[in-house]
Order: structure tokens, then C-alpha cells, then sequence
């Protein structure tokens, strides 16, 4: 196993090393690519080719010591799978025999995790527990469990129900999770998906999955192996979340409830609503419990009484002020963007180490929780019967003094780092059809400077997607 983990850290450097040759190199395209697309503004302005990183770049950076692959002892009796996929997967030793809780996505990755826990203990698995439906939890169950039909396979209720498979509009959510983690990028945009590796396996993902075999509604207690294991119904990330506590190993897995980056209250992906006051109130309960051993679902595990018990106090307190601001905003008559703009994290939070927005952002859910209550009509009746995409963008085009002096502001608005309102602009002369490839060329420069900007890892990939996606559109159009 030492060797196994020094291998592992020099494979490590290197590829940290790798990166970020990698990453410098991209930055000089960047730089070339930003001046080429304002090539037709009246001045060029060169701090557009960033020589440095940015700090948010080289925090998400610092993010994948998370996810160094490795088997983690807790303690006598408890093991974690971290770094093998995209998930965590944990092992419980017990009398007669073992409890896996979660699986991992790929069967290839859970299989060597699978032969890494059978070096350490040769005993059956008895039982193996989904904290969730999601499939980078639930991909991997053969490699644990082979033909055993004995094995009991425990989740809760209505498990799985709310997957993007189930979904009416199942196509754009598969290419909105392809944007949100990045899985077309190039090696060389690669850092990492905000809670977990940028690149995970995919040797055939989701094909050891097994149904359960014994679900539950709200709690359970079962002596599993000669362990006494309580499961809890966990509303949060999913509506079938759950988590495990063993009292007398003082060791809590919280499923994707909670993971060292601000909590994705809502998945840009596109995802059913996320229960976000039941999610807080989740957190709530467990660090109520004297938890010496913390699992997530992503990251590596935390240990400690008091450092376990500040991450989860901290956790449920930020969702819960997200949650109780927005819905007072809302009472105020605020609408949509006004609600945003008010709801921010108290100074005691923002700075914590557990709550930095790698993966999860605050925005974002307020947005969600805002439409979960109201629906999209945000109180403003200008907002009623808006004017169509191409009308607006039409009037806007004409506001400006034509398409020739929006091009003007647009190219202003690269040069001075303006790259939200950049967007915004390139996108209404989209609309009118002027000087599309040479607008088209400028929006791929804002996304991408954008993204060079982004310590969320699911914004970033997101903007660099789409980048790539539309320099294959000018591509093809060439042809």
C-alpha cells in the first residue's frame, strides 16, 4: 500500500507540473485569441493576454489534493476509496463480514477499490448501502457483491425516481451534464469538477448497477455484520438521499449532502428542485450526533469531534441563511435578480474552507429556490408578455446606433475586462445576423476569459464547453 501511495504522489507532481506548462501555454492562446477577435476595435489593449493566473484558477487548483487516489483507514473498522472515480466508496469491517456503502460510476474503477479492500480483509460483504440514486454512487455494485444473491442492497424509497433517464427532456440534460463536467474538454482546459477529478473513468460506467433489495421511508436500524448501522432519510441533494450513522464507531456518511465546497443547491445541468430547507435541516440533525469520523460523498473525509461538528454547524447554517434570505426578499417584493443581489453569505462563512464555491454557488440557489415558490413570473409585469429574443435584441441594435457601433461597444467591452456585459452584447448582434463569425469569434474570447476567471468548477467547464462548441460551429460552416 506504501508503494502503491508513493507511486500515486509522484504521478501526482508530475501531472500537477504537466498542468500547469499546460495551462501557461493556453493562456498565450488565450491572449492571441483575444486580440485577433477586437482586431476591428480602434485600440488594442495587451494586459488582455494574462500572464498571470487568477487567484480563484489557482484555488480550484489546489482543489484536487482532494482527489489524490488513495484508501483512507478512519479507523480500525472503517476504510475510504478516495480518488479511484469520481465518488467515494467506503468499507465497514464488521464480525461476520463487511458493509460497502456506495459504489462508484465505472465497474473498472470499482473493481481495483474492490481488490484493494479484499487485501485488507478477506471477509464476505453482507450488505451495501446507496446513500443515493445518482450513478456515480451506484455503477459499481458487482465488482463488491459478484452473483450473491444473499447480499442485502438497501436504499430508500422512490429511489432513483427523479434521474435525468426518467426525463421527458432526458437529450439536452445529457449535453448540459456534458458541459457542467467538462467531459469533451481538451486535456490541456482540464482542473478538476469541483468535488471531484476533471477526468474520471468511464471502463464500463453504470454497468455493475444492481436494484435494491430492501428500501425503507424514513428511518431503519439493522445489525448489518454484527454492526448496529442507523440510516435516515436525508432530503437534500436528492429526494432519496440518506445517511449513515454507526454509533458505536462515532463514523457519519453523509451521502452528497455534504462535501468540501459550497453545496450545489442546483445543478446548472438541469435537475428536479432541490430541497434546499429540508437539505439545511438535514445537515441540522447530523451535527447533532457526536461524530468523530465524517464521510462525504465527495472529498476527503474529515476527522475530529470538533472539526467534524464546526464543518457541519457551518454547512447547515449557510444553506439555511440562503434559504431564510431569499424567502424574505421574496416577501419584500423583490424580483428575481433583485433577490439574488441581496442574498450573500455572512463574513463568518464566506471565508470557511468547506463552504468555497468549487462546486456549489450561491446564486444559483437563489435562483432555484425563487422559481421553486413563484414559478418564473417574477412580480414585475414588464415581465408578463415580454418582447421575443430577436425583437429585443432588434431595439437594442438601434439604442446603440446599429450593429456597427454595438460591435464597437462589444470589442470595448473585451478590452476592459467587461466580459459579463461583453456576452450580453455579443448575443443581441447574434440575433440581428451581423458579422456572425467575426461576433461569434469575440463571444468564444469573453467565455473563455470568463472561465479564466472561475473558482466554480461547473461555471467554468461550462463556459469553456461551449466555447469549443462554437469554434466547431465556425468550423463546420467553413467547410
Amino acid at each position: 500500500m506504501n508503494k502503491l501511495k508513493s507511486q500515486i504522489a509522484v504521478t501526482y507532481s508530475f501531472k500537477t507540473v504537466r498542468n500547469q506548462a499546460i495551462i501557461k501555454g493556453s493562456l498565450l492562446i488565450l491572449g492571441i485569441i483575444l486580440m485577433q477577435a477586437c482586431q476591428n476595435s480602434p485600440k488594442q489593449n495587451t494586459s488582455q493576454v494574462q500572464d498571470q493566473e487568477h487567484p480563484n484558477i489557482t484555488k480550484l487548483k489546489s482543489q484536487n489534493a482532494e482527489f489524490i487516489p488513495e484508501i483512507i483507514k478512519l479507523n480500525e473498522k472503517v476504510y475510504v476509496a478516495v480518488g479511484y472515480d469520481g465518488s467515494n466508496a467506503s468499507m465497514v469491517i464488521g464480525e461476520q463480514g463487511v458493509v460497502i456503502i456506495d459504489a462508484l460510476r465505472a465497474l473498472g474503477a470499482a473493481e481495483k477499490v474492490a481488490e484493494e479492500f479484499r487485501n485488507i480483509t478477506d471477509k464476505p460483504v453482507e450488505a451495501l448501502i446507496y446513500t443515493h440514486g445518482h450513478l456515480d454512487h451506484t455503477g459499481g455494485t458487482s465488482a463488491f457483491i459478484g452473483n450473491n444473491k444473499d447480499v442485502k442492497i438497501i436504499a430508500r424509497e422512490g429511489f432513483k425516481d427523479e434521474l435525468e433517464e426518467h426525463s421527458p427532456v432526458e437529450p439536452i440534460l445529457k449535453q448540459r451534464n456534458i458541459r457542467q463536467f467538462g467531459r469533451d474538454l481538451p486535456v490541456k482546459d482540464i482542473i478538476n469538477r469541483g468535488v471531484a477529478p476533471g477526468i474520471t473513468p468511464t471502463d464500463r460506467a453504470g454497468k455493475g448497477y444492481i436494484a435494491p433489495n430492501l428500501t425503507f421511508q424514513d428511518s431503519i436500524t439493522l445489525n448489518l455484520a454484527g454492526i448496529d448501522i442507523e440510516l435516515h432519510a436525508a432530503d437534500g441533494e436528492t429526494n432519496d438521499e440518506l445517511f449513515v450513522w454507526i454509533p458505536d464507531l462515532k463514523t457519519l456518511f453523509t451521502g452528497d449532502n455534504y462535501y468540501k465546497s459550497f453545496p450545489n443547491l442546483y445543478a446548472i445541468r438541469g435537475s428536479q428542485y432541490r430541497d434546499v430547507k429540508s437539505w439545511g435541516e438535514s445537515i441540522q440533525k447530523m451535527s447533532t450526533y457526536p461524530v468523530e469520523y465524517l464521510v462525504p460523498g465527495h472529498t476527503r473525509p474529515v476527522s475530529g469531534k470538533t472539526l467534524v461538528h464546526s464543518n457541519l454547524k457551518n454547512y447547515s447554517t449557510a444553506i439555511l441563511s440562503v434559504y431564510q434570505q431569499t424567502i424574505d426578499a421574496m416577501n419584500k417584493g423583490y424580483t428575481l435578480q433583485q433577490t439574488v443581489d441581496s442574498v450573500r453569505l455572512a463574513d463568518s462563512l464566506i471565508n470557511q474552507p468547506n463552504l468555497q464555491e468549487f462546486y456549489g454557488s450561491v446564486p444559483w440557489g437563489v435562483r432555484s429556490i425563487f422559481l421553486h415558490y413563484v414559478g418564473w413570473f417574477d412580480g414585475n409585469p414588464t415581465n408578463l408578455y415580454p418582447l421575443s429574443s430577436s425583437q429585443e435584441a432588434k431595439h437594442m441594435v438601434e439604442l446603440a446606433g446599429g450593429e456597427e457601433k454595438m460591435f464597437h461597444k462589444l470589442s470595448q467591452a473585451l478590452e476592459k475586462s467587461d466580459y459579463q456585459w461583453g456576452l450580453e452584447l455579443a448575443d443581441y448582434l447574434l440575433k440581428t445576423d451581423y458579422e456572425k463569425v467575426k461576433v461569434t469569434k469575440v463571444k468564444i474570447a469573453l467565455l473563455r476569459a470568463l472561465a479564466a476567471q472561475q473558482i466554480n468548477a461547473p461555471a467554468r467547464n461550462y463556459y469553456l464547453s461551449y466555447s469549443y462548441e462554437l469554434e466547431k460551429s465556425l468550423e463546420e460552416s467553413a467547410l
